[in-house]
């Protein structure tokens, strides 16, 4: 009898050990993806990568606008701006000259900006000769002038020479006119007249936008 109860007791406490054996797996269960690392990253790391990312964009947007300012100011710097504000050099100008017979017989000489270019005639008499002699240089009489004329695009400016003031026969012929928008100007503008007048102590005016200002007269 005390062997029967032995054997069933030994078999009671096998049971529950073995029992437990499989309540304690069923609750381990399968390890945790997030002890052993294979999982997806965490939250942490994924905030990082992300933060890192923004950093890089905003790093390259401010390096793309660094750069685009830096373009803007180079542009700025070395765009053409040829003649702005400056003082007109007679290479800036195109020169015409024609015969005018009314009211008074005259040469009307037109200046006007070259492409491009804008500058001012603060000089208001020009330079004007005919020949390299002194007898030959154009005396200033006063008629006329603005100071200073803006010359860009389509606007020009007149002046009036009276190439002979002289009675008689006297004076010399010439085929040009020398023009320079000053007297120490480097490259005056040697232009061909609509003849060969007889030059005799010649007489300029100012410059002027009106052209009805500019016509020569001896006072």
């Amino acid at each position: 009898m005390r062997s029967r109860l032995a054997t069933r007791s030994t078999r009671l406490v096998l049971a529950a050990a073995v029992v437990t054996a499989l309540a304690a797996t069923t609750a381990c269960g399968p390890e945790d993806p997030s002890e052993t690392g294979a999982a997806a990253p965490s939250a942490s790391t994924s905030s990082s990568a992300s933060a890192e990312g923004t950093e890089s964009g905003e790093s390259s947007d401010s390096k793309g606008e660094a750069e685009a300012t830096a373009g803007d100011k180079g542009d700025s710097a070395s765009g053409d701006k040829s003649g702005y504000g400056q003082s007109c050099g007679t290479n800036d100008l195109d020169f015409t000259v024609i015969w005018e017979a009314q009211p008074i017989s005259h040469y009307l000489v037109t200046a006007k900006a070259k492409s491009g270019i804008t500058c001012y005639l603060d000089v208001n008499t020009p330079s004007v000769s005919f020949g390299s002699g002194a007898d030959g240089v154009a005396s200033p009489v006063g008629q006329g002038g603005e100071d200073p004329i803006k010359l860009s695009g389509s606007s020009v400016a007149y002046a009036g020479i009276n190439v002979k003031t002289t009675e008689g026969e006297g004076g010399k012929q010439f085929e040009n006119v020398i023009i320079a928008t000053s007297e120490d100007d480097p490259n005056p503008a040697e232009v061909e007249l609509p003849d060969a007048p007889t030059v005799d102590k010649p007489i300029v005016t100012n410059w002027s936008t009106k052209r009805d200002e500019v016509i020569p007269r001896i006072v």
